[in-house]
């Protein structure tokens, strides 16, 4: 769709602005979508893991390698052998119901098939962080139509200008929605997919 706000140079900057700050709000939704647990094995599982590492949390990855070899299992290969103990310790308390177990240089964690309660919890805990997206999107809409307000009060845009700009915002908005929308269904279906 040609954006009408593009050609309007008051409002040029904004509409890039604001695609670019509900573009990157989806991608941070996709991000979180990996890190949910299926019944299937991923490195990105463990992407909300942090280690206590001299005095700092560091994200997992960073400490070791992670690969997912079988449909059950992952395994983490720390880069120091003396942070073994910090890392198990840390999937442990990670909350994810993961019993990792190590033979003193690589860590293996099984990942069990996910019960039916434990499949309805990750459906409700997505369901959160769909409905956080969503209002951080629609706070992103609220910052463009103030904008856009203001360029008609400050006499940059015309009223037909401003009534076309809050259209358009409202549609990036609705675009924006709904792909988070048809992303959680399709990770939803997943879920609870036996």
């Amino acid at each position: 769709m040609a954006s009408q706000m593009a050609n309007i140079p008051a409002l040029k900057d904004l509409h890039g602005q604001l695609s670019t700050r509900m573009t990157k709000a989806v991608e941070d939704f996709r991000t979180n979508l990996l890190a949910v647990r299926t019944g299937r094995a991923s490195v990105h599982m463990l992407d909300n893991v942090r280690v206590d590492y001299y005095g700092s949390e560091m994200p997992i990855n960073q400490l070791a390698q992670l690969s997912a070899p079988e449909a059950q299992q992952i395994v983490v290969q720390p880069f120091d052998i003396g942070t073994v103990g910090l890392i198990e310790k840390a999937i442990r308390t990670s909350g994810q119901g993961f019993n990792p177990m190590h033979d003193g240089k690589i860590i293996r964690v099984p990942v069990p098939p996910m019960t039916e309660e434990r499949r309805r919890d990750s459906v409700k805990q997505l369901s959160g962080i769909l409905e956080d997206h969503k209002t951080a999107i629609r706070n992103i809409r609220r910052d463009g139509n103030d904008s856009v307000k203001k360029s008609a009060k400050d006499k940059l845009i015309s009223a037909d200008d401003e009534k076309r700009a809050t259209e358009e915002i409202q549609q990036m908005t609705d675009a924006q929605i709904k792909q988070l929308d048809d992303m959680f269904k399709v990770k939803e279906k997943e879920l609870m997919t036996v």
